[in-house]
């Protein structure tokens, strides 16, 4: 039963990895397509037991899921809710929309697109720990919505964004869900784990990427962008019901991550942990489809080596900016832009395979050749 079991498992996996760039309808309700996948997952690993220990349905996975979408996060050291964040934000952008414009319009006249492109860019990647990834990426939408720029471009800009968002976000216990995880779990011995521990440990490597996802995006746009000076800095304003409608597909996407997590947890447990530290930080590039808190929660312990941490987080926060239910920010940007899973992997994977080799070489084969 194990077998049939996990191979089901696999199964979902792979319609959650293919389906949604095959066929239209899924791609435009994605958040619903990923909630049954998660309920069906959920429901197989049932059937599983790891260790001896029953995994599937439980009231605690189901009160996880339904609390999670607003209470998983910290705002300035404040724990609060992703979707309330989503809807306040949204409101006071809605309120005030004409003020915003100005601002933008105003910032435009003064610098050129690309120096605004790659501040914000940089910026927001440095400052996601600290702010959270979720308030980054509103800032982010908004700014790039109102910006005179082609849709391609736009998109361009905003998959680079949220690379360096999701990237910077690691390096405190404010950032994401993830590092919240991940310092509670090492607080004790050995490691012994404090704020500035994931800096620490990863800001030689995050820091200056922020700065190369800059470059990239100002790259990017200058090829997509065909320099049309008659784009308009206006847009539509959302209206209160398109702000509420978009916080509940931010719940339902959350939700339906949960589910799949918890889902495909047997998976993680009785194959990707024992696996060596460039194993680990491959295997991680699952992340892309999968929540990368449950896959840290699963993976991350004291037990670990210090290589072994490095390895799985840099696969897991590199990784997620591939595919849109890859992280937080994602789902954020996805659904405000309308920016469909297909559009998202078109810039997505090929920067986040090729950052994935990058960081590969930087990490491991220094110490192969005995330079580290």
């Amino acid at each position: 039963m194990d077998v049939l079991a996990n191979l089901g498992l696999l199964v979902i996996f792979l319609l959650v990895l293919i389906l949604p760039f095959r066929v239209k309808r899924i791609e435009r309700n994605l958040e619903v397509f990923l909630f049954a996948c998660g309920v069906t997952a959920l429901t197989i690993a049932g059937f599983i037991a790891v260790s001896g220990v029953k995994t599937g349905w439980s009231l605690a996975i189901i009160g996880e899921a339904l609390c999670t979408p607003v209470s998983i996060t910290n705002l300035f050291g404040i724990p609060v809710g992703i979707v309330q964040i989503v809807l306040v934000a949204g409101l006071l952008i809605h309120f005030f929309y004409h003020r915003m414009q100005e601002a933008i319009v105003g910032l435009v006249g003064r610098l050129s697109l690309q120096v605004i492109i790659f501040c914000l860019i940089v910026i927001l990647g440095l400052v996601s720990s600290l702010i959270s990834a979720i308030l980054a990426a509103i800032i982010l939408v908004e700014i790039v919505n109102a910006l005179p720029v082609v849709k391609k471009a736009k998109t361009e800009i905003v998959v680079v964004a949220c690379f360096a968002i999701g990237l910077g976000a690691g390096l405190t216990p404010l950032g994401e869900p993830l590092t919240t995880i991940v310092v509670a779990k090492l607080a004790g011995a050995p490691y012994h784990a404090g704020f500035t521990y994931l800096f620490n440990k990863l800001g030689w490597y995050v820091v200056p990427s922020m700065f190369l996802f800059g470059v990239i995006g100002v790259v990017l746009f200058r090829r997509s962008h065909k320099g049309d000076v008659t784009l308009s800095c206006t847009v539509e304003r959302e209206t209160i019901p398109e702000i509420f409608l978009r916080a509940g597909k931010v719940y339902l996407f959350i939700v339906a991550l949960v589910f799949l997590g918890e889902g495909f947890k047997p998976l993680i447990l009785e194959y990707v942990i024992a696996i060596s530290s460039p194993g680990l930080y491959w295997i991680n590039i699952v992340s892309a489809v999968l929540d990368n808190a449950t896959l840290a929660a699963a993976e991350i312990s004291p037990a670990l080596t210090s290589q072994q941490i490095t390895s799985a987080l840099m696969g897991l926060l590199v990784a997620g900016g591939m595919l849109i239910p890859g992280n937080i920010p994602n789902i954020i940007a996805a659904g405000k832009l309308d920016i469909s899973s297909s559009e998202w992997a078109k810039t997505g994977i090929p920067l986040g395979v090729a950052l994935m080799l990058v960081f590969f070489v930087v990490l491991f084969v220094p110490g192969w050749l005995g330079l580290a």
